[in-house]
């Protein structure tokens, strides 16, 4: 938004909405429909004696009238309401304090204060604004009694609002139309937050300081815009969801619940707070000590992964944690968040008993892997790395991280000939390092690969013997446990859901020389990591390396289990 010193910024009510509007030339017409007419009378009745917010009605003094910039619709619509109200309910029900006149449209004027359904067809401002005014009559007649009139004017006088934004005489209208009208930067409830502070009506702050105002907050808005800082905030992808990211900061200050679909919700909650506290620069204050708050966990290399991870999980939102922190001290706050992770793994059975096949038993594995992705990165001694929640959240939005058997031995979800020969195709090396790898094996699945007609029964045998090469001995009870799991963003691809350990892994090291992003746990596991070497098989995953595995992850989510997985136990009894 283009700064202007000049706006005068306020919410009335739409019963003390007084003086003269003109539609200047530049503007079409009229053209709410029936079904806009009735949302907003049913949106006002719904909300009762609450209050409720129209969007802006954006004006420009001239003279002793104002040129109605933006908000034509809804203020027309509004006075065809008292219009209606009033031909029923005659002298007890009150009129519009307003008048709407046209630059150029004198013909509408006149029918506009004097509604002749007769002549709808007569022009095209006439058949909108019968249509609007018959959508009104039918609106009311539904609701069956005369109590809906006096609930409305009621309403009117009380509790429905309109956001005032008067801009300077120095603004150009028609620019200002088209801007707010295309939709390129509309008048978003951060936008209306930045005016308040500011305009010139009811403002001590000097020019200075309302420069300096505007300087720190398009500093925290660039600030925000750090990938990195703004995904360790939110989950939320969406562009449309934060056309401006300090609107995050405003949200968070107000409480803004997350059912809310007021667009302009903060807004009148950050004008209370202004009309409470009656000093502005404390407003202020009070953004700019949120944004610092922020800035700080994000900051600190323990604060950023706990809070990272409780909001990545989606066990808290920032409006949980920050409630969370409130009056505590950085100490309490800290072991607040301990309990939070232990709450969010906070799991009845054995961990080892979670199965892949169960909805249940899927999410529990995955949050305990994200939870062990994140603190393993969180314990590297040095601090020299992060887990990168924006990278995590920019794959998961796009394809979605899943649970990846780390060795599979199944062909679920391979169905067509060129699945299958992609598969032959994905493991003709491992069978090319394997000695003991049976003669003409290699030889077999190329000839497989070039035959057009390969039929499935062929594959199956030729996939069967691969799996037996490339598998460690040994029961497969363990298959869809978390021992055999990792976080892959590769939900989409069966050849490589359905590979083997050491086919998947050299696909996963050359998407990972691609840049691709592979989580810091997923990677450990293919590089054999957490198997000491006298145990290390290279090509198999075995039950060496499943307990190695579980063990790191007792060892670095010891804090936080109620209890260690067992996953000896498990392979004792195969």
């Amino acid at each position: 938004m283009t700064e202007n010193y000049e706006i005068v910024l306020d919410t009335k009510l739409v019963g003390s909405i007084n003086g003269k509007f003109y539609i200047p030339s530049y503007q079409r017409g009229y053209r709410w429909g029936e079904e806009e007419v009735t949302r907003l009378l049913e949106d006002i009745l719904a909300n009762g004696p609450n209050n409720y917010c129209l969007q802006p009605v954006v004006v420009r003094r001239d003279g002793d009238r104002f040129e109605l910039i933006d908000g034509q619709q809804r203020l027309t619509t509004i006075y065809l309401i008292y219009k209606y109200m009033r031909s029923v309910g005659g002298s007890f029900m009150p009129e519009a304090k307003f008048t709407i006149t046209y630059e150029t449209r004198e013909k509408s004027e006149q029918f506009l204060n004097n509604i002749d359904l007769s002549l709808k067809e007569d022009n095209i401002d006439f058949w909108f604004m019968c249509q609007a005014y018959e959508a009104i009559r039918d609106w009311f007649n539904a609701q069956g009694n005369i109590s809906s009139f006096l609930e409305i004017s009621s309403y009117f006088e009380k509790n429905v609002k309109i956001i005032w934004y008067e801009v300077g005489p120095n603004e150009d209208p028609i620019a200002l139309f088209t801007r707010l009208n295309i939709g390129k930067i509309p008048l978003t409830s951060a936008e209306l937050v930045k005016a308040m502070f500011l305009s010139r009506d009811e403002n001590d702050m000097s020019r200075e300081r309302q420069e300096e105002i505007s300087l720190q907050w398009d500093n925290i808005e660039k600030e925000l815009h750090n990938d990195s800082l703004w995904f360790f905030l939110t989950n939320s992808l969406s562009v449309g969801a934060y056309q401006t990211r300090i609107s995050l900061i405003l949200d968070l200050i107000v409480r803004k619940p997350r059912s809310s679909k007021d667009k302009n919700y903060t807004f009148f909650k950050f004008d209370e707070i202004r009309k409470q506290e009656k000093d502005l620069n404390k407003v202020w204050n009070r953004i700019l000590r949120t944004f610092l708050v922020l800035k700080d966990w994000y900051e600190d290399h323990t604060l950023y992964h706990k809070i990272g991870y409780l909001i990545a999980s989606d066990y808290m939102t920032l409006q949980d944690v920050f409630d969370l922190a409130e009056s505590k001290t950085k100490r309490a706050f800290a072991a607040s968040l301990d309990d939070k992770i232990r709450g969010s793994i906070d799991i009845k059975e054995n961990y080892a008993d979670l199965s892949y096949e169960d909805a249940a038993g899927y999410r529990k594995i995955s949050t305990l892997l994200l939870l062990f992705n994140v603190e393993s990165v969180r314990k590297i001694d040095n601090e020299a790395q992060r887990f990168p929640f924006d990278k995590f959240k920019k794959q998961k939005g796009s394809a979605g991280w899943s649970l990846e058997h780390i060795h599979a031995q199944q062909s679920e979800g391979l169905k067509t000939v060129e699945v299958w020969k992609k598969w032959l195709e994905l493991h003709i090396p491992s069978v090319e390092s394997i000695p003991e790898a049976e003669d003409g094996l290699v030889e077999e699945m190329q000839n497989a690969i070039r035959n057009p007609k390969l039929e499935r029964n062929a594959f199956e045998d030729i996939m069967e013997r691969v799996t037996s090469l490339l598998s460690a001995p040994g029961s497969v009870e363990y298959m869809h446990s978390i021992s055999n799991l990792a976080l892959l963003n590769s939900s989409d691809n069966a050849v490589l859901n359905n590979a083997t350990f050491d086919a998947k892994r050299n696909k996963i090291i050359e998407m990972d020389k691609k840049g691709q992003y592979i989580p810091f746990c997923t990677k450990m596991v293919f590089l054999k990591y957490y198997t000491k070497s006298a145990d290390n098989q290279i090509h198999f995953w075995g039950p060496a390396d499943r307990i190695a595995y579980i063990n790191s992850m007792n060892d670095v989510l010891a804090p936080y289990l109620r209890e260690k997985i067992d996953v000896e136990k498990e392979d004792d009894e195969s």
